[in-house]
């Protein structure tokens, strides 16, 4: 079977491709024929920089794919040959809290990922994908929708009513608007790109913030709440937005770090002063997944795709994730 892994070459050139042997499941688990696999933030960084991150030469990218079940191991009750299904972000996290032993089971990362014809699954590490839900769009699912469910609704604990702040348009940030959409939250949306703003306020965004030509914008999400603050905040910058996302939330409110696109350093005396809670995200559980796949199919809601790539031109997909000019998900096709 033809693969792609993480080489010993500089940046993007890290990533070739090779033929491996197709695995046989062991006992509780499932080959998947791969037929999509969406590209995460993270999946760039884990070819970009594996030698800092500690990523195994060799190792296959990509967290997120869904797929036909080929074969099925021993023991296996919950999926059968010709099941479609899509890959859990962590393949032993069934629920609650995340620890150390759950850590190394994320794939792409620690374990190989799903960048290949043919993929080993747990029976515990991947779901049914809903029959309204091509490949593509159930590929978009395990990292970036469970991610934006849990900073919003899960930890965020935001209902119908609560106002939101969203930064930026890509996978989590879009997702987090559908969500919020159907769930009666209001959104206040920020990008440096009119044309991106324009098209989350399709998706229901209620006010819309272009933080180029308005540096401050933290003055104007409270403006926009009266000088309360937003009760959540999806903060995928990292520390050089972090200290405007704190002045935008409300007293005793949260803050919802999952990104660390820019760099900075962070004074915790507004964390203090105004009792807010920042904490970092890092994907959710199979049974979260199972929740956020029943919104999904249940409210209608269909991922945003920017575009499909050819499993043989797989490096384009990283290309315009690096470039920045995506609007929601990148989806590699097999």
């Amino acid at each position: 079977m033809k693969i792609y892994e993480i080489g010993s070459g500089e940046g993007l050139d890290a990533l070739k491709t090779a033929q491996r042997d197709t695995p046989k499941p062991g006992p509780g688990e499932i080959l998947v024929k791969m037929k999509a696999s969406s590209v995460n933030f993270r999946d760039l960084l884990m070819i970009k920089n594996a030698s800092v991150i500690g990523i195994a030469e060799g190792r296959i990218p990509n967290s997120d794919g869904a797929g036909i079940v080929e074969e099925i191991g021993e023991g296996v009750t919950s999926f059968k040959a010709g099941d479609r299904v899509v890959g859990c972000f962590f393949q032993n996290w069934e629920d609650g809290p995340i620890g150390n032993t759950v850590m190394q089971t994320a794939l792409g990362g620690p374990i190989d990922g799903v960048l290949a014809e043919y993929v080993i699954l747990k029976e515990n590490g991947a779901l049914p994908v809903p029959e309204g839900l091509s490949f593509e769009e159930a590929a978009t699912l395990p990292c970036a929708a469970v991610t934006a469910w849990n900073c919003l609704i899960e930890k965020g604990g935001a209902r119908a009513g609560n106002t939101a702040l969203i930064l930026g348009t890509g996978g989590v940030s879009v997702f987090s608007q559908q969500i919020a959409a159907v769930s009666g939250i209001r959104t206040i949306a920020t990008s440096s790109s009119n044309e991106k703003l324009d098209r989350i306020k399709a998706l229901g965004a209620n006010d819309l913030i272009n933080y180029r030509e308005n540096p401050d914008w933290e003055k104007q999400v409270l403006d926009l709440t009266d000088g309360h603050g937003v009760d959540v905040v999806i903060e995928v910058g990292g520390a050089g937005t972090l200290p405007k996302s704190i002045e935008s939330v409300r007293v005793g409110g949260t803050v919802s770090l999952v990104g660390v696109l820019t760099g900075g350093q962070i004074d915790p005396t507004s964390i203090m002063r105004k009792s807010v809670k920042l904490q970092g995200i890092y994907v959710g559980p199979r049974a979260m997944f199972r929740k956020l796949l029943q919104a999904v199919d249940t409210q209608d809601i269909k991922p945003v795709i920017e575009q499909t790539v050819p499993f043989d031109d797989a490096l384009e997909a990283y290309r315009l994730m690096e470039s920045g000019a995506h609007f929601g998900k990148i989806v590699i096709t097999f």
